[in-house]
């Protein structure tokens, strides 16, 4: 039903805007109808790249330029149709978009966004200095419906309705596809992204050649429009700039954004140029910089959001009470067995080792922040890493599966040194991680967070759904599956990313911190969530404060202090140890 309604929508815009060109008999309007297509095709390409990865690119202009010549100069120069140059500018466009990105992806941030604004500036200069400051696109009178060369310029707004239509259908594919989610996860967080399995430099080259590949088909259409092209009119700052705003002013990370903003700015910004540009030059910049102000100040991530969000708060508020019934069972995973049985735990001693830690060091700068940390861990096995804080617990969680290099030592996973792999990469031989501070992708429901992490287990969109809502049950949260994580509790979020981690049928996770911020029963029921993946063969490594509760769940015990390894054995050996009390227990603990 949400699939139909979105094509209806889409089908619905394209007859109200037919229509409304029909009776538009201006020429001048009849232009501006076709630019607000034009802009809203361009932001629409700017959006597959920031509006789903959260990735600013400043440099869109190099690729909607590039587009914008190739019709320019393929007409001018060798006399060839539009119908043709303008696919020859998407492909260009595509392979320009892949070079940018295999260097560019390497920065993040504001690094990412001063470098992506110098690519279209250099293109500038260029062509100025091959001597293209103004190219015209000759007329053909002989044959001008094969150059798109038109009387009536309805016909032009309905090849840009024609494009447009297509950008949204293709931006549709996307947002409900594994492309899609992918690029999502990683705009909301891209460390979770890559801890899930998600190849997040590979999702972004990919989209960034998409991107491109759509600017520059409506760059070339832009140029048949104008039929004049000049280096600031399609490589300039402002070209860029009215991507950006009118995506940022509709709505990031959405089909309907660009339209949104299109639609109502350039209208805005051409009357007010036509009429006052001569009185004040570069009247549109200030329309476009007025209009990011403001949408930032009122509505940061969009119109399109900003009302979304409004819906969704008065739907919770009359759903809430029915959720609150619903969740009511799950409170039966709770159990009387309070501690692993002493069979559990001498199989697990006994079990193969399936990862071992050698002589771990991290230094950073001057700072010694793991030093010669080695242990074992066994099939089947909970271990819980312990210490004060600054002891280099979750500085060893992100050595074992990748997320920082080891200064020396080695990690092995069933014998295989994994040192050097990425994090997707570990979590694809069956490692799955959470993190000590909650990473939920906010704006996706329950069931998108979990399906994210099965990509790395499934080949198919049908096979990460099943996988997600198996894992989903296997958390409890089964009734709560369609809800937004930006509406979950604390407890229902650290089921989440325990369900995001298992979708991806890990033999190992690693989990930080999983029981912060949670009340004793809550803690306890997850707990207990604990106990029964171990007797499904998975096994666990642990970092966790709440001792109480840590020595009836762990096997074994690894204490690190001052980023090395102080003792490591059985619960009952290091909650007596004095060298455990005194750095990391207290008296307290001792007399208790």
């Amino acid at each position: 039903m949400r699939h139909d309604r979105s094509l209806k929508m889409i089908a619905g815009f394209a007859l109200l805007y037919s229509l409304l060109a029909l009776l538009v008999t201006d020429a001048y309007h009849q232009l501006m109808l076709t630019l607000v297509l034009v802009w809203a095709c361009f932001g629409l390409s700017w959006n597959l790249l920031s509006g789903y990865t959260g990735l600013v690119s400043f440099g869109h202009a190099a690729f909607f330029g590039l587009g914008a010549y190739t019709t320019a100069l393929g007409q001018s120069l060798f006399g060839l149709s539009p119908y043709l140059l303008i696919p020859v500018a998407g492909v260009l466009g595509a392979v320009s978009g892949l070079a940018v990105g295999l260097p560019t992806f390497r920065l993040r941030g504001h690094y990412f966004a001063l470098a992506m604004l110098a690519y279209p500036l250099a293109l500038l200069y260029v062509f100025e200095w091959l001597g293209y400051q103004e190219v015209t696109l000759p007329m053909m009178r002989e044959a001008p419906l094969e150059y798109m060369q038109f009387n009536d310029p309805r016909a032009y707004t309905s090849l840009a309705l024609g494009l447009l239509v297509v950008s949204l259908l293709l931006t549709r594919w996307i947002e409900r596809s594994r492309f899609g989610m992918c690029l999502l996860s990683i705009k909301q967080n891209e460390a979770a992204a890559e801890a899930a399995g998600i190849d997040t430099y590979a999702w972004k080259l990919r989209a960034i050649t998409l991107s491109a590949a759509l600017a520059g088909v409506t760059g070339a259409f832009y140029a048949v429009v104008l039929l004049v092209v000049t280096p600031v009119s399609v490589f300039g700052m402002l070209v860029s700039s009215q991507a950006l705003v009118v995506t940022m002013f509709g709505g990031v990370g959405t089909m309907w954004g660009p339209v949104i903003g299109a639609a109502i700015l350039i209208p805005i910004a051409e009357i007010l140029n036509s009429q006052l540009g001569t009185q004040f030059p570069g009247i549109q910049g200030v329309i476009y910089g007025a209009a990011l102000t403001a949408v930032i100040l009122v509505a940061p991530e969009g119109l399109y959001w900003k009302l979304r969000d409004k819906m969704h708060r008065q739907r919770a508020s009359v759903s809430s009470l029915e959720a609150a019934a619903s969740a009511a069972p799950s409170a039966k995973v709770l159990s009387s067995e309070s501690t692993r049985t002493d069979q559990q735990q001498e199989d697990a001693q006994k079990s193969e080792i399936i990862l071992e830690a050698r002589g771990l060091c991290k230094q950073f700068g001057g700072l010694k922040a793991l030093q010669d940390v080695s242990f074992q861990v066994r099939k089947g096995m909970i271990l819980g890493i312990i210490g004060p804080n600054g002891a280099g617990k979750t500085t060893a969680f992100n050595l074992l599966n990748g997320f920082l290099l080891p200064s020396a030592g080695e990690v092995l996973i069933d014998g295989r040194n994994v040192v050097g792999m990425k994090p997707h990469e570990v979590c694809a031989i069956g490692v799955g991680r959470t993190f000590q501070i909650m990473r939920p992708f906010m704006r996706m429901s329950v069931v998108e967070n979990v399906v994210v992490g099965a990509y790395v287990r499934s080949s198919t969109d049908e096979e990460a759904r099943r996988l997600a809502k198996e894992a989903i049950a296997k958390v409890g949260l089964t009734h709560l599956a369609h809800r937004m994580a930006g509406q979950l509790t604390s407890k229902e979020l650290r089921l989440m990313e325990l369900a995001r981690a298992l979708a991806g049928q890990p033999r190992l996770l690693l989990l930080d911190e999983t029981l912060a911020g949670l009340g004793q029963t809550e803690a306890e029921e997850l707990i207990e969530v604990l106990r029964r993946l171990t007797t499904e063969g998975i096994t666990i490594v642990i970092i966790e404060h709440t001792m109480h509760l840590m020595v009836r769940l762990v096997d074994r015990f690894v204490v690190l202090d001052h980023g090395q390894v102080l003792t490591e054995g059985l619960p009952e050996a290091i909650i007596r140890d004095p060298k455990v009390i005194e750095a990391y227990l207290g008296k307290n603990w001792s007399a208790e």
